[in-house]
């Protein structure tokens, strides 16, 4: 799919804790983009005659069936910080996109298991809240967050279970249950046609490599590591 730019509105900013933002972006011509995708988003201007501005990338959240496009950001460097100063509703950034082929590729749609640390979850949540999610057999996510407040995406979760009724979700608060524990996971899907795996660089390595070492091949792990 052909990269664009666009030059997009600040239409909502929802900050559920601190330091966690979800961000609502529209713009005057059509997004288009598959799900598992992901942008770079500039805060100064785009001078078509100069180099792309500094700019950092963010999964996108939204199914491409949306006319606006949602992401979510922890504030953790510069731009990051840079960001929650910045931008208010109404502000215009640049944004270029589609980037990434989480889920083109060739994977197996039978007993799928997907895992997410944090805001991990938001390029699955891309394809769960698209109608596509209903060829999946069986899916079940794993998903891990700090504490309860950092769970905010339980709409989106409502409506991936209308799209495909056969998703099953377990839920790790840290502060309560500790993190997601991988070696329980594999343990109780052996067979899952693919492991799609998404979270903080040290997890998915973590993850990853434990998968390999029990003999998963490695065209069943995918991994949403463009950081």
């Amino acid at each position: 799919m052909l990269v664009k730019k666009y030059q997009s509105e600040i239409t909502s900013i929802y900050n559920p804790t601190d330091g966690v933002y979800t961000l609502e972006l529209s713009s005057q011509k059509p997004f288009k983009y598959v799900p598992g995708t992901f942008l770079h988003l500039a805060l100064d201007e785009y001078d078509p005659s100069s180099a792309w501005p500094e700019s950092r990338c963010f999964s996108i959240q939204t199914c491409p069936e949306k006319a606006n496009i949602k992401i979510t950001y922890a504030v953790k460097g510069r731009f990051t910080q840079r960001m929650e100063k910045e931008l208010s509703v109404g502000k215009q950034v640049w944004l270029k996109l589609p980037f990434g082929d989480l889920f083109t590729q060739e994977h197996d749609k039978n007993r799928t298991v997907f895992i997410a640390g944090g805001t991990g979850i938001t390029p699955f949540l891309s394809l769960f809240t698209d109608e596509s999610f209903a060829k999946y057999t069986n899916p079940h996510l794993y998903t891990g967050f700090r504490n309860r407040a950092l769970h905010f995406y339980q709409t989106e979760l409502n409506k991936a279970k209308e799209i495909n009724p056969t998703l099953q979700t377990t839920v790790f608060y840290q502060d309560i249950d500790g993190v997601i524990n991988i070696e329980r996971i594999y343990n109780s899907h052996p067979d899952a046609g693919a492991f799609f795996i998404s979270g903080p660089p040290a997890m998915i390595k973590l993850f990853k490599s434990f998968l390999l070492s029990k003999g998963v091949s490695e065209d069943r792990v995918k991994t949403d590591d463009w950081e």
